[in-house]
């Protein structure tokens, strides 16, 4: 454990890239390829959607679980390798992620619920079944309000993220830079799901600016495991 003790060492950088690394994938299959083949373009109802895979809904589940536990230990880790650049900025990069992590927690809460009514563990008897699948797309809609607050909590931490590459010297000055205009992709997404979802321009900037944050966080991740930071 002592590779822990040294954060400006490439061994703790590399072992950082691979949880982040772990993040993009486990998030890429629970945030976007779980509900995308669960519910894109299909209208059967969300636990009627659920019911018909219970499984695969709750292998997204573990996808989540997987991704957030690789959040805590990211976000600790980040912490104490820009602690030296900028104590105040570290943590307030490290106090955002985290809050990012409680949202996504909390969403689990309506994950939970869902699969119980959907597979009868929870079966409401007192509801008609009208009653339930209105109450299944309730529970949907406020995961996906999960989504649009833990955004904005990611905007922020990858502004300060991107800063503190820039500010360090220690990454190519591209990679901070791609985390703090594309890392406002998140919050014009936010912005456009939930109160402008008709401004088709939105729409355009927010795929764009997401394009290139996905690309400076994959980069930066991928530098950690193969370069490492450039300390002197």
């Amino acid at each position: 454990m002592h590779v822990f003790n040294d954060p400006q060492s490439k061994r703790y950088a590399r072992i950082a890239g691979l949880f982040y690394l772990t993040i993009a994938v486990a998030g890429g299959y629970a945030i976007a390829y779980v509900p995308a083949e669960l519910f894109g373009g299909k209208s059967a109802g969300t636990l009627a959607e659920i019911a018909a895979r219970p499984g695969f809904f709750l292998s997204g589940i573990a996808g989540d679980v997987v991704m957030m536990l690789a959040e805590v230990v990211v976000t600790a880790m980040l912490f104490f390798m820009f602690r030296p650049v900028s104590p105040a900025l570290s943590l307030a990069a490290a106090l955002a992620r985290f809050a990012m992590v409680a949202v996504m927690a909390t969403m689990l809460f309506f994950q939970a619920a869902l699969y119980m009514i959907a597979t009868g563990a929870m079966p409401l008897d007192g509801m008609t079944g009208a009653m339930r699948a209105d109450l299944g797309d309730l529970l949907r809609a406020m995961h996906d309000a999960g989504v649009w607050i833990w955004q904005i909590f990611f905007t922020v931490h990858l502004w300060l993220l991107g800063a503190l590459v820039l500010t360090s010297g220690w990454f190519p000055r591209l990679l901070g830079l791609g985390l703090i205009v594309g890392g406002t992709g998140y919050l014009v997404d936010s912005i456009h799901a939930f109160a402008l979802p008709d401004m088709a321009l939105l729409g355009i900037l927010k795929v764009a600016l997401l394009i290139i944050v996905t690309l400076s966080e994959l980069g930066f991740a991928l530098w950690l495991v193969i370069r490492g930071p450039r300390v002197a």
